[in-house]
């Protein structure tokens, strides 16, 4: 049964200093570094918010949030503790569109336009270890969209960050009753 690790958002503007802050953001990161390298077999695909200046999301343009991970900003580059474990081929880049909000993983497109659900399929993956940044969003709608593609979905807990610890608690057991497992 092939395997691999997906990284959701573990970028600078959602970590300590960003500006989206998240909670247990550092934790975060060094429990996906730590797990990477327990398994250093399996392939890494990276999720990563991307976005233009003038996107919807942000609160100048009506959005809910503050701007981050503005493209060409150090807030959009990956943490440089998992850069080791980066691939141009298996990283993918969401909410580039300035019209339209992407949670999910499964929006993004890597740079040769190919999609997480394609690129996973194509590695014959079956089971895939989700991490990230924020559980109520971005790590929640892309465990979800893989569980409905038909993979074997598990979120790591110590690999999660959150905007809202009350978010995070509440989210892990909604990802549960769906058939996520949880470890």
């Amino acid at each position: 049964m092939e395997k691999a690790i997906v990284v959701v958002d573990e970028i600078y503007d959602f970590i300590t200093g960003g500006s989206l802050e998240c909670g247990h953001s550092e934790e975060a990161v060094a429990a996906t570094k730590a797990l990477i390298e327990k398994n250093p077999a399996l392939p890494v695909l990276f999720i990563c918010d991307h976005h233009p200046a003038n996107h919807c999301s942000f609160a100048a343009q009506g959005g809910p949030w503050p701007p981050h991970c503005v493209a060409g900003t150090h807030g959009a580059e990956i943490h440089k503790d998992l850069l080791p474990f980066v691939s141009e081929e298996l990283t993918f880049y969401k909410g580039c569109d300035p019209e339209q909000e992407q949670y999910s993983g499964f929006d993004g497109k890597n740079e040769a336009g190919q999609s997480l659900a394609e690129v996973l399929n194509l590695l014959g993956t079956e089971v895939v270890y989700v991490t990230g940044i924020a559980t109520e969003y971005c790590v929640k709608n892309t465990a979800e969209d893989l569980l409905k593609a038909g993979f074997k979905v598990t979120v790591i807990e110590d690999c999660l960050g959150w905007v809202d610890a009350e978010g995070h608690k509440k989210t892990l057991p909604d990802l549960k009753s769906e058939g996520i497992r949880i470890q």
